[in-house]
């Protein structure tokens, strides 16, 4: 069963009250017998099962083309590490602020 939270438009109260979906809503305030009124607030979601992300639905025909490209991008750029590591110094380390 749902929680609903009311609040009183004459002194303020706000409760809590479990109810059935079918259940009238409240409209007297138990303590000084004012109306009340619904308060609405967000709801939080949570997602649960596949779908969700877009790597849940791809069929196997396409997972091979990119493990391919994937794994061709690596050994470029080991090549291009390799010959710009010789050719580079290290950059000189920042000096520190003083106040």
């Amino acid at each position: 069963m749902p929680t609903y939270q009311y609040a009183c438009n004459d002194c303020g109260e706000q409760l809590e009250v479990v109810q059935k979906f079918t259940d009238d809503a409240l409209t007297v305030c138990p303590d000084c017998q004012g109306n009340l009124r619904k308060v609405f607030s967000a709801v939080g979601i949570v997602f649960k099962g596949s779908g969700f992300y877009k790597t849940d639905n791809r069929s196997s025909s396409t997972a091979p083309a990119a493990s391919a490209s994937a794994s061709s991008k690596p050994a470029e750029s080991k090549s291009s590490d390799s010959g710009s590591s010789t050719t580079k110094s290290p950059a000189p380390a920042p000096a520190a602020a003083s106040n």
